[in-house]
């Protein structure tokens, strides 16, 4: 078997969700259109404004989703970790892109363009299920953290940032220490704040014996004190 072959079996392998709602021609068809393209560190993998060209499914690696806002501040407004998939909303809406992607580590991404999706959706019901019920988990998850970022104060903000992160990447093998490095910027785009503001309250975390901060790593001492924090806002 040829590496190619070899390569293209692993990608279908890691798309199972999708593929095996497929029949035997439409998976040969997909076969024909896919792509898989590598991205370093920070790479951007669209731009706000574009046009939608493909359907995206994050194979390894993580993914940032952000937008800039005045003064230069960006709001990350969602990371995406394997395997999940991304970048067709605006293409279904008949809008361009809404917010920037970016490539949050070194990530392998495969590429689906959109046209061939929408054919499946339109002559598959189980697909068309299946984007429906991820669009509708997206909204969920977007409506809760709206409102977390915009009405909870800062300690809120960045304890139910931290709680995300731990749910999103989960955690290292000591079972505390969050599987994402942030950088303190990263960490207060996230929470809808200053980074100097992120600094400051990370620090408080520490201090009171929360969390344990070795460089970008975090490790989680006190759930549940976080979580109440969290949800008092």
């Amino acid at each position: 078997m040829s590496k190619k072959a070899e390569n293209t079996i692993d990608v279908f392998q890691k798309i199972e969700s999708l593929n095996k709602l497929l029949t035997e021609e439409q998976q040969e068809q997909l076969r024909k259109c896919l792509i898989v393209q590598e991205y370093k560190k920070n790479e951007i993998i669209y731009k706000e404004g574009e046009q939608p060209r493909f359907l995206l499914c994050l194979l390894s690696g993580k993914v940032k989703v952000y937008k800039d806002g005045v003064g230069g501040r960006s709001q990350t407004m969602r990371l995406y970790k394997p395997v999940e998939y991304f970048g067709y909303r605006a293409y279904i809406a008949g809008e361009a892109l809404q917010a920037t992607a970016a490539a949050f580590e070194p990530s392998v991404i495969a590429k689906i363009p959109l046209p061939f999706i929408i054919s499946l959706i339109r002559s598959n019901n189980d697909v068309a299920w299946f984007f429906i019920l991820g669009l509708s988990k997206l909204l969920g998850i977007s409506d809760e953290r709206t409102v977390n970022l915009t009405q909870k104060h800062i300690r809120g903000r960045l304890a139910e940032s931290l709680l995300f992160l731990r749910d999103s990447y989960g955690v290292e093998e000591d079972g505390c220490t969050l599987s994402i490095y942030l950088s303190r910027e990263d960490l207060a785009n996230l929470s809808n704040m200053t980074t100097s503001n992120a600094i400051r309250t990370l620090s408080a975390f520490a201090s009171e014996r929360l969390v344990a901060i070795d460089g970008k790593k975090v490790k989680i001492i006190n759930e549940a004190e976080l979580d109440r924090i969290s949800k008092m806002g």
